[in-house]
């Protein structure tokens, strides 16, 4: 599975690890939620190619951590992710989803999705026009005009970025 068959995908398989790692170290023992210490960076409001990047990673570590206020701020109302099979998953799935993993320390997150990225090196490429952005996510090793996995969808409304469509595929099918 690559990195970006996500959000609804990866949380998944990452959320599998992070209890499995839970069960078996329980190396962290934080107090703190994610939601208290992961509010939006001003990279986030910029409407550029790192504003989009920024969003998207405070979106991996918001569904990992259980961080649904953010979900619910970045998703617009409409949002679909669509998986690999045709499936569409709604926002209010993904940020159901999300809650079950609330109070998973940040830390935690940010280093599952570290060790992740790790085995699972992944190129990224983003496309503005406008008031739109499409962040896809390749594999390396095939390029991005042969391996992409995933592509999000953006739009940019009040002053920051917000996620309307993601599509998911299955590069090593093809």
């Amino acid at each position: 599975m690559a990195f970006r068959i996500r959000h609804s995908q990866l949380s998944h398989v990452i959320g599998a690890a992070l209890l499995v790692g839970s069960m078996a170290s329980c190396l962290f023992v934080l107090p703190t939620h994610a939601q208290d210490s992961m509010s939006s960076s001003a990279a986030e409001n910029q409407k550029t190619q790192s504003g989009v990047i920024a969003t998207d990673e405070h979106w991996s570590v918001a569904e990992m951590t259980g961080d649904t206020a953010y979900l619910q701020r970045m998703l617009m109302p409409d949002y679909r992710s669509v998986d690999a099979d045709g499936m569409a998953y709604s926002k209010d799935r993904i940020v159901a989803g999300a809650a079950k993993r609330s109070g998973t320390p940040v830390a935690t997150a940010k280093a599952k999705l570290a060790e992740y990225r790790k085995v699972h090196p992944y190129g990224t490429s983003v496309v503005l026009q406008g008031d739109m952005a499409i962040l896809s996510f390749y594999n390396p090793a095939r390029g991005a005009q042969k391996g992409v996995s995933s592509s999000d969808i953006f739009v940019y409304a009040e002053g920051q970025w917000h996620a309307i469509y993601s599509q998911h595929g299955d590069v090593e099918k093809g």
